[in-house]
């Protein structure tokens, strides 16, 4: 259970000076000496066969001054054996337009106590764009790093924000000692900024942070372990040790009740008057849909049309320079983003919940708790986490969920982070709990049909269909809206050689359609793959499964520390015609494979038909999230999709006697 406390950033004026002649600790001008003990240890008892370990490290954050907002770091690093090594190639992960890292030092120091200083090049790549976000890392490999040697570097993220700060103190590696603190923002002077803390899974022995005179908040904490990265695992802020700060105008409710009534009655506020009521939607209704159209093609139409304004979230960031230029105005309510013509995704699902309360239907405005990084708890208290605006339709005595600010969203689909969650269904009395829908794994599917043949030399040579629809498809078209043919077309063919076991040739044929989200996305391809076939004495093999790369490598591990958590339900459906060599003859197929596991399903059939062999595949996720203790049931299952998957296909040569 997540603990909480909270206290008041109002100080005497006295305090107030004091505290602005106090800095946070900084490391941009040197590093601190070295204990000669630390330089000497080769192993730590407390993290045994560990290929390095955190001696300490620092979080300096200041908030105190908006617009100038940092967060300095600092690391010491003991490299123990060859495997450590690799931790002198240092990530500094940030978010693009967002964060910005500044004042990077960094030196090893090797076993015989001399200092080699880090005067290289840092560059900077991609680490996911994916799901509308783009993380970069700024990256830099540090010198003679050797078992035994210590490593160390600091560095600055300068921040736009102040709204939420936090300490994660697992890292990858076990930490012996680290040191935290916070210079918090005080507000304005007009409105007592109330400064709440939470936090989750500290080190057995550690105190949870403390407040001084000058208001500087600090923490320690010694042996913290290291955080264990495995697939398919929940978000790692939820899994971590950390500490949340969140800053709040005036107090704090004591009763998450009140507290959450509170802020849906502002939340309910703000919106109603952004919505008002406006002449002008009334008029854009009755161009939108006819009073003659059933209920559902209304809400289509009026989903289709907010869809086609210019959404500003999903626009390439613009410099202030270039905002200035353009000199676009700030939308006021919902008539300025339809006259208008843009806004951003919030305010568009406010012009659709306008216009179809407009039409007549009963609908509501509504906060989600996004769980793409943090599980939502009403506890906590932390308005921050409600994140995604969503509209709720009734329509036939049922509850939609829609968010066509959402670049791409299929009618009736949420953001997968979106589904299958906690909302705050908002009104004039604070507002109601409820939950989004969770889709079905047959709304999100990727289908694979191809038409192949197997060449005398042993390749598989043919043309491939590919069909995502639903979020599947939702998502490329976000990942690559931004992108040039050539980079979408990229995008594509790795995807498919991704989801093949062996080196492939993947060629697009065909210019999907990037554009319209009620359509499925549909690639075409050539496909190449060399030497699939392999001798067995006088005959030839081919497995049964062709595009099983991913589950090849599932679950492969023994144990399994997290719970087992994906995206959203989806579904595979791969449907292969195969042609041998003129004069081959099948010889065997495997018998049908057919396994389900209620939240999991796998189909895998093999027919023959002369020369021809026709090949089917499903697999199915249809859950979210699954307890650790179900590991070995779920390793079980794709250890049975693999068999399945490697079964062999036999096949006679025309060459071969008959008789073998």
């Amino acid at each position: 259970m997540p603990h909480r406390s909270k206290w008041s950033a109002r100080l005497p004026l006295a305090i107030f000076a004091i505290a602005g002649l106090l800095a946070l600790p900084c490391r941009a001008q040197g590093f601190p000496a070295l204990d000669p003990d630390d330089l000497k240890m080769t192993s730590e008892p407390k993290a045994p066969g560990a290929p390095a370990i955190i001696l300490f490290r620092e979080v300096a954050r200041d908030d105190s001054r908006p617009g100038t907002i940092h967060e300095d770091n600092y690391y010491r690093v003991k490299v123990l054996t060859e495997e450590g090594r690799k931790h002198g190639d240092v990530e500094i992960p940030f978010i693009k337009n967002v964060d910005e890292v500044a004042h990077i030092q960094a030196r090893t120091i090797k076993p015989d106590g001399s200092i080699v200083p880090f005067d290289g090049k840092v560059f900077e790549k991609a680490l996911v764009k994916a799901r509308g976000i783009k993380i970069m890392a700024k990256t830099f490999s540090l010198p003679a790093v050797e078992p035994g040697c210590v490593i160390e570097y600091s560095y600055t993220l300068d921040l736009q924000h102040a709204y939420a700060s936090h300490w994660l103190l697992s890292e990858q590696l076990f930490t012996r000692k680290a040191q935290f603190s916070l210079k918090p923002y005080k507000g304005n002077g007009f409105m007592p900024i109330t400064l709440r803390q939470s936090w989750q899974h500290l080190p057995a022995g550690s105190t949870p942070p403390t407040v001084a005179l000058n208001g500087v908040v600090s923490m320690e904490a010694s042996d913290i372990p290291a955080f264990q990265i495995e697939d398919y695992m929940p978000p790692p802020n939820e899994l971590k040790a950390r500490v949340d700060f969140i800053y709040e105008l005036g107090h704090i409710e004591d009763d998450p009740d009140l507290f959450w009534k509170r802020v849906g009655t502002t939340r309910d506020e703000q919106l109603e008057k952004f919505i008002g009521k406006h002449k002008a939607i009334d008029e854009a209704v009755a161009q939108m849909v006819s009073a003659n159209d059933p209920p559902e093609v209304k809400l289509h139409k009026i989903y289709n049309r907010v869809q086609q304004i210019r959404n500003t979230s999903y626009e390439v960031h613009k410099t202030e320079q270039e905002q200035k230029r353009d000199k676009e105005k700030i939308d006021e309510n919902v008539e300025d983003v339809w006259k208008r013509g843009y806004g951003n995704h919030m305010q568009l699902d406010w012009l659709f919940l306008a216009l179809v309360r407009a039409a007549g239907f009963e609908a509501y405005g509504c906060w989600a708790a996004s769980r793409a990084e943090y599980f939502f708890n009403t506890k906590t208290e932390q308005s921050g986490h409600l994140n995604e605006p969503v509209v709720l339709v009734k329509l036939n005595g049922q509850d939609l969920y829609f968010n066509p600010g959402a670049a791409f969203a299929p009618f009736g689909l949420l953001n997968w982070s979106e589904t299958g969650t906690a909302a705050l269904r908002l009104d004039k009395d604070g507002g109601t709990w409820v939950k989004t829908t969770l889709p079905k794994s047959s709304e999100s599917r990727v289908e694979r049909a191809a038409k192949l043949r197997l060449t005398d030399a042993g390749n598989l040579e043919g043309t491939l269909k590919v069909t995502y629809t639903g979020l599947q498809a939702m998502y490329y078209r976000r990942d690559e809206r931004n992108s040039d043919d050539i980079t979408r077309k990229k995008a594509l063919e790795d995807h498919v050689k991704s989801q093949i076991p062996v080196t492939a040739e993947v060629k697009l044929t065909n210019a999907p359609d990037w554009t319209n989200p009620e359509t499925p996305l549909v690639a075409e391809f050539d496909i190449s793959i060399p030497d699939w076939a392999s001798s067995a004495g006088k005959r030839t093999v081919i497995p049964a499964g062709i595009f099983t790369a991913v589950e090849k490598r599932l679950f492969e591990h023994a144990n399994r520390v997290h719970p087992i958590y994906i995206e959203y339900p989806y579904e595979k459906a791969d449907d292969v015609i195969l042609e041998v060599p003129e004069g081959w003859q099948v010889s065997s197929v495997p018998p049908p494979q057919a396994r389900d596991a209620h939240v999991l399903n796998y189909v895998l059939k093999v027919d023959k038909d002369g020369t021809k062999l026709h090949m089917t595949r499903n697999l199915t996720w249809s859950f979210l999230l699954l307890d650790a203790k179900y590991y070995p049931a779920l390793r079980e299952f794709f250890q049975t999709v693999r068999t399945g998957d490697d079964q062999q296909i036999v096949l006679q040569p025309a060459a071969a006697p008959a008789g073998n």
